[in-house]
């Protein structure tokens, strides 16, 4: 049994498939003599379409952003036709019997061992552009996973080094139960995607890739992070027992969809969901969501191939705000940085602390036609559709200069729009509040925007100064810590009081314990992952408004987050003793 970090509640038995950092298990077989021809031309046939997608790309983002961002794509198109990188390739194939995905596998295998020796930040950074290149070679032979790879049967638990986004959108093409991986935090790519379909999920088991392999028996458990390797007979039939009851809790829970959530003293709440994309604006209707709280834009760009145009991203959002509860929808425009990057936007900037650095809106406003675009397509997608509400979101504002600037923007965005004879209707403007200078001056900005969204996430490492996603400090990026409870009931008074409607769209939304004090503060719009908006409403009947105040002002007391955190899970397994499968340490 291993232990790792409680990313996505629930227990799952399954079957493991093994995805390693590029390749889904690169083949070790030989080929045969008559098998070597074929193999070397389905090499260069990938290699063409990487270089034919390269000059594609290169010219796309000189137009759209700049020739400085573009000459990143220059550099990887002369590493594919380097003649020693080639070289090895076909050698490989043709001496050693390889596949091709095998060669690029050894390939940069090699690259990495060469470049570990240096410690010179420019040549570490020619890794990662080998590395790009390769994976962009890699695409074009192989699906990145293939859900028909080593025929798995029953069951399908994940194991990865991490989730990339463009796998964490293939997994919902497949029928996954469980997912694990080495790295990660409960904020990371596989975290957010786990929880948004309800899939059992631990992350941070170092070297797990390497003790599992493919076909082997494994059990998740997302409650207290546990998986267990190839169990006995006996641990296998109390795991039985144990998914048999979270599935059956889940079903449960699905018979509320259509209920108003509402607290036992009837008081409306609008539980909301947070999106990456249009399987989980479905899932959000399926589960009961009042709307969209948060769609997060930069999965788009993440996952594709190359720069979204404006009718692209315009058509995309339609689509969205389609398939979303009710029309409602808060766009976030792009949130690119930190963990997040792309090619040709900061990809060859080397920052010591990319969370606090060139990022969301301040990487936007160096890219200003590029963010404009993304501002006219959300507008358009909005005016689209009578009923409902589409509602822009700026990510990390950090001063009121910075909301005055945007509000320009988006007016030079219908200008534009406008002259080029495309109807436009007022879309509500608001502000991500993760900063804590913005927390500490809300009531000089709540005037400036139309409503607030308070992204949990981001705030609580900020104001903590620990990076959630390093484990020296994780443990201090804690949504239950007094100071966080503190800050949080402030700007939810403030917001009440100049009556600007404000929601918390981070993580700790859809967290029972924390949903009660939320409660207890004012709070009454959530935005989670889908999954939770059941067990939330759930909750929410369960208890009275007057109950979560009295239960805050006790909270409130405490000094430290262990008094909280020990308080509140006494106190919600009291109140809703049947969610307890589906909390998490």
């Amino acid at each position: 049994m291993r232990r790792g970090i409680a990313v996505s509640p629930g227990v799952a038995i399954g079957t493991a498939y093994v995805i390693h950092e590029i390749f889904v298990n690169p083949d070790t077989k030989r080929l045969e003599d008559s098998e070597i021809t074929a193999e070397l031309a389905n090499y260069e046939t990938a290699r063409d379409k990487a270089g034919a997608g390269l000059r594609a790309l290169e010219r796309k983002v000189e137009a759209q952003v700049g020739h400085d961002e573009a000459a990143i794509f220059a550099v990887h198109q002369s590493i594919l036709r380097d003649a020693a990188f080639t070289n090895k390739v076909r050698n490989w194939i043709v001496d050693e019997r390889m596949t091709s995905a095998a060669a690029l596998h050894r390939l940069l295998g090699e690259y990495t061992t060469i470049f570990a020796k240096t410690r010179d930040e420019y040549l570490q950074e020619r890794l990662n552009d080998v590395r790009d290149v390769i994976i962009r070679i890699s695409s074009h032979l192989s699906k990145v996973l293939d859900p028909n790879a080593n025929a798995i049967e029953g069951p399908m638990i994940v194991v990865a080094d991490e989730l990339l986004p463009s796998q964490a959108v293939a997994l919902g093409e497949i029928d996954v139960k469980g997912i694990v991986t080495q790295k990660g935090s409960q904020t990371s790519h596989a975290a957010i995607v786990a929880r948004s379909r309800g899939i059992p999920a631990v992350s941070g088991l170092n070297g797990i890739v390497r003790k599992v392999k493919t076909g082997d028996t494994i059990i998740v458990d997302g409650r207290n992070g546990h998986v267990e390797i190839n169990p006995n007979s006996e641990t296998i039939k109390a795991y039985r027992k144990l998914e048999r009851e979270f599935f059956d809790l889940k079903d449960q829970l699905a018979t509320n969809r259509d209920l108003q959530a509402l607290t036992t003293d009837h008081v409306e709440l609008r539980l909301q969901a947070n999106i990456n994309g249009t399987n989980d604006a479905v899932a959000a209707v399926a589960m009961g969501a009042s709307g969209v709280g948060l769609y997060r834009t930069e999965y788009l760009y993440l996952t594709h191939s190359d720069v979204p145009d404006e009718n692209e991203q315009y058509k995309t959002y339609v689509k969205i705000v389609a398939a979303s509860p009710n029309h409602n929808v808060t766009i976030r425009t792009l949130d690119i940085g930190g963990d997040k990057t792309v090619a040709y936007l900061g990809h060859d900037h080397t920052e010591a602390n990319p969370f606090m650095g060139w990022r969301s809106i301040r990487l936007s406003f160096e890219h200003p036609e590029f963010f404009n675009t993304q501002i006219r397509a959300i507008v358009r997608a909005a005016s689209e559709f009578k009923k409902g509400t589409v509602r822009l979101m700026f990510p990390m504002v950090t001063t009121v200069e910075e909301i005055r600037k945007l509000r320009s923007m988006v007016r030079r965005a219908y200008k534009t729009l406008n002259a080029q004879g495309i109807q436009t209707k007022e879309v509500p403007i608001g502000m991500m509040l993760e900063v804590p200078a913005a927390a500490v001056s809300i009531s000089n900005m709540i005037d400036l925007v139309d409503f607030v969204s308070i992204g949990s996430n981001d705030l609580v490492q900020y104001l903590m100064a620990a990076d959630r996603d390093n484990p020296k400090v994780a443990h201090l990026c804690q949504p239950l810590a007094p100071p966080v409870l503190i800050v949080l009931k402030n700007v939810i008074e403030t917001c009440n009081t100049a009556n600007v409607p404000i929601t918390v769209c981070g993580e700790m939304a859809g967290k029972p314990r924390a949903f009660v004090l939320l409660l207890g503060m004012g709070l009454r719009r959530f935005s989670m992952s889908p999954a939770f908006v059941p067990s939330i409403k759930q909750l929410a009947s369960q208890i009275s408004v007057e109950e979560a105040e009295q239960i805050l002002t006790s909270v409130m007391k405490f000094k430290t987050t262990a008094q909280v955190k020990k308080f509140m899970t006494r106190t919600i397994e009291q109140i809703a003793p049947n969610l307890k499968m589906l909390s998490m340490e």
